[in-house]
């Protein structure tokens, strides 16, 4: 292969996403993986290209001189997406509008930056105004200012640009510089993610959820991300487009709202969906916009998903030979199994409590703490040891630090796609959703017990029991498959071999006691919960080293 000249791009740096190729995650990001995916099965994507993680990378150390060589790539891959859709950049009489989304290699819902509508001008704006109706132009260029004020200009009053090359320019630079904000940079030492790794950039034809009253947006999972049911699940809002689902600011409808509205659409859409989980052999999270009637997928990804679904869906997938035992085994973290086993509500208790709200039960789970209504205050009083309920009329990404520091997180508004869901689900923490406008900031202060398994906020810290791991028939199965192929041994007392006896000296709690414990050479011991030691062990490099 020739070198490549100093100064000048890498033919790596922008991948036109036609589906010829299916970058890995690493160099085009997870975004546009997917992106590639579903164009070269032929689903119906909007046309896009994609900037790298390496220039990102490079961009954050070089500065901006990274972009100007890369300017010619970015004009040919802006001319890709104008021969597909029949549109042009900037031109009022078939103008082309754009989103520029993140996409780091591994997932990070809501961490980084995105622009919708780029492209905006003020005869765009016009034109569009004759063509579509006064109140769809002024929708999308106020969701395109607000936006890229928010993202791009931040605390700066400058004038939003009126020459679209320059918005792509500038949003360009913002959503790679926010792989270094403060919410990113927390997220990825809270789940261990590299932070040199650096975001791609998504480049792709706008398709409008806010055209008519047969256009909308949605999420769809292809099955229930909190209890793990197999049924599909997901939300739906009419003329809208995607920041209203995750932003929660809107009261969203179920699937079944699109069914009623568009059947063939719906249909057409679950078709799709399973398509995808036998493809990528997971539970995906696919994100959707309907246009006019017509469906466009914009993204799929594996899903985040709560404790308890994580365990349902590696015995089903397991079950159903979609992946093989080893594979569903290592869907499941051994974290996801402590938060599963951990004491619920005591049913006499519940039945007796006096309910404070209801909402949407966004991540299973029971915890008891003080509320609290702001982040910063929620951060510093759990570290000083204190248990708090984190409660938001709804929450974003800026909330990150003090969701991460609650016992579990509640909100006013918003769905179960929303961002305090998704986040919550990723957290383990127990979510409540949507108990309504002036549910919950009255009770400040107070102590609640948050269930998420019903969606209750009750009076008071609760009395909680045990879950029985031998009583789940998920759990049980895993069980069995872990064994197999785990370098570490795990029995419940009543059922150890004769020979393995308790050791009180190890601590078998964490993933850091069973590291220890193989480092000292134990093959097996006796626990109250073996799968989370199996699983902590499979997780350690000599369980990664036994699948060689």
């Amino acid at each position: 292969m020739a070198a490549v000249p100093v100064g000048a791009p890498d033919p790596a740096d922008l991948l036109i996403l036609d589906g010829s190729v299916t970058p890995p995650a690493e160099l085009a990001g997870g975004k546009a993986a997917g992106i590639a995916g579903m164009t070269a099965a032929g689903l119906p994507v909007p046309p896009a290209f994609v900037l790298t993680t390496g220039v990102c990378r490079r961009f954050l150390t070089e500065g901006g001189g990274v972009l100007d060589a890369l300017w010619g790539e970015m004009r040919q891959g802006m001319a890709h997406l104008e021969s597909a859709t029949g549109r042009r950049f900037g031109d009022p009489a078939a103008p082309l509008l754009v989103s520029v989304r993140s996409g780091a290699p591994t997932s990070m819902p809501g961490m980084m930056d995105t622009v919708l509508n780029l492209g905006m001008t003020t005869a765009v704006r016009n034109a569009l105004s004759i063509s579509m109706g006064e109140t769809y132009a002024r929708d999308t260029q106020e969701r395109f200012a607000q936006l890229f004020r928010d993202v791009v200009l931040r605390d700066d009053q400058a004038a939003i640009p009126d020459d679209p090359w320059r918005q792509l320019r500038l949003a360009v630079e913002a959503v790679f510089r926010s792989w270094l904000s403060p919410r990113a940079v927390v997220y990825r030492k809270r789940h261990g993610l590299d932070d040199t790794a650096g975001t791609a950039v998504t480049v792709q034809a706008m398709v409008f959820g806010n055209a008519d009253e047969r256009s909308g947006t949605g999420v769809l999972f292809t099955r229930n991300p909190s209890t793990g049911a197999p049924e599909p699940f997901g939300e739906w809002m009419t003329r809208a487009q995607g920041e209203d689902v995750v932003s929660g600011t809107r009261e969203p409808q179920p699937l079944s709202a699109l069914a009623e509205l568009m059947p063939d659409v719906h249909a057409r859409l679950l078709e799709h969906a399973r398509f995808l989980e036998r493809h990528h052999r997971d539970v995906q999270d696919i994100e959707f916009t309907v246009e006019s009637g017509r469906l466009w997928l914009l993204q799929t990804r594996s899903a985040k998903r709560a404790p308890r679904a994580a365990v349902r869906f590696a015995a089903a997938l397991g079950r159903e030979g979609l992946v093989d035992e080893e594979t569903a085994v290592r869907m499941v973290t051994a974290e996801q199994v402590r938060a599963l086993v951990r004491p619920g509500l005591d049913p006499e208790q519940r039945a007796a409590a006096v309910l404070l709200a209801r909402g949407l039960p966004a991540c299973p789970g029971v915890a008891s703490g003080v509320v609290v209504t702001d982040p910063e205050e929620a951060e510093s009083r759990a570290a000083e040891g204190e248990s708090v309920v984190l409660a938001r009329r709804t929450t974003s990404p800026h909330d990150l630090a003090g969701m991460m520091a609650a016992v579990a997180i509640v909100t006013e508004i918003g769905g179960a796609t929303s961002h305090a869901a998704v986040v919550g689900r990723e957290l383990g923490v127990p979510c409540v959703v949507g108990c309504g406008e002036g549910a919950l900031l009255g009770h400040a202060g107070e102590t609640v017990t948050v269930c998420g398994d019903t969606g209750e906020v009750l009076k008071g810290a609760l009395v909680l029991t045990r879950v029985s791991e031998g009583s789940d028939p998920d759990l049980r199965a895993l069980t069995g498959w872990a064994r197999r192929f785990s370098p570490l041994a795990a029995w419940r007392p009543e059922e150890a071999p004769a020979g393995v006896l308790p050791r009180p000296d190890l601590d078998l709690s964490t993933d850091q006691g069973v590291a220890a414990a193989l480092a000292d050479g134990v093959t097996a011991v006796v626990t109250e919960h073996p799968l989370p030691v199996l699983l902590a062990a499979l997780a350690h490099p000599r369980g990664s080293a036994k699948r060689q």
